[in-house]
């Protein structure tokens, strides 16, 4: 029996919906202790952080640009930090796909991606905060 083509459109857009991140360990022979998503905060520039920190990743996400946007690309990247132990991330930048990359991707059938990058930090000032945002989100 064939799967209904109404299933595997709908299972195309789940697939196409999802972002993607990677993380790039600043050094692989440090492991920190999993944090939660909810406890990662955002910095727009190194200094806001305002508190000494620790590079972990580089953290690289794409997703298909009809189907995320920007706060897609901010939730994958929180919860790949959280994966790596950080409990903050320094965002560098979202490319978004020009109008005609977008309208080429559409004639050609082959989508075009949304890409941004970050870099996951501990803010060992911060550990005490990120400890009581996760075990309130348990």
């Amino acid at each position: 029996m064939k799967p209904l083509p109404s299933l595997r459109v709908s299972a195309a857009v789940v697939f196409c919906a999802c972002v993607r991140t990677n993380a790039a360990l600043i050094d692989p022979s440090v492991q920190l202790a999993r944090t939660c998503p909810a406890a990662i905060k955002l910095y727009t520039t190194p200094d806001r952080v305002g508190h000494p920190y620790r590079e972990v990743a580089v953290l690289n996400a794409k997703g298909e640009s009809n189907w995320s946007d920007e706060g897609d690309m901010i939730s994958s990247m929180r919860d790949k930090a959280a994966e790596v132990g950080a409990n903050g991330i320094i965002l560098s930048k979202i490319d978004e796909p020009s109008a005609l990359t977008k309208v080429i991707g559409e004639v050609a059938k082959t989508g075009s991606q949304r890409k941004g990058n970050a870099l996951a930090i501990f803010v060992p000032s911060d550990s005490t905060n990120t400890a009581t945002i996760c075990a309130r989100k348990k």
